[in-house]
């Protein structure tokens, strides 16, 4: 069974910045590396949302929230995704979640991320 551990949320004062983590485990790297993957975010009292999206060969794509602020990435050898988060605001608090765009894998637990202003 797959599995998608979060790591590197914390509480950050608006316009810093904060770099999260996800790692795959439970699936070979060759299956990762096919897979579009995406950073999702879900806040208090709001549903879940997209934030960006990558595919393998790196194609990216961001949300106009956060668009120019944050950037996705990958490694594939590592089965890692990665949310290099800058300028951060209050309204980017949520915790946060990677997993494929279609056919998802079971969510991890997230990563908390606070900003306060």
């Amino acid at each position: 069974q797959v599995q998608l551990v979060e790591t590197g949320g914390g509480l950050v004062q608006a316009g810093g910045s904060l770099r999260l983590s996800c790692a795959a485990s439970g699936v070979s790297t060759i299956i990762f590396s096919v897979n579009v993957m995406g950073w999702y975010r879900q806040a208090p009292g709001k549903q879940r949302e997209l934030v960006a999206s990558i595919s393998s060969p790196g194609s990216t794509n961001h949300a106009d929230s956060v668009k120019g602020r944050f950037t996705i990435s990958r490694d594939n050898a590592k089965k890692m995704v990665y949310l290099q988060m800058t300028n951060v605001k209050p309204d980017d608090t949520a915790v946060y979640y990677c997993n494929k765009i279609s056919n998802k894998y079971s969510w991890g637990q997230g990563t908390q991320v606070t900003v306060s202003s």
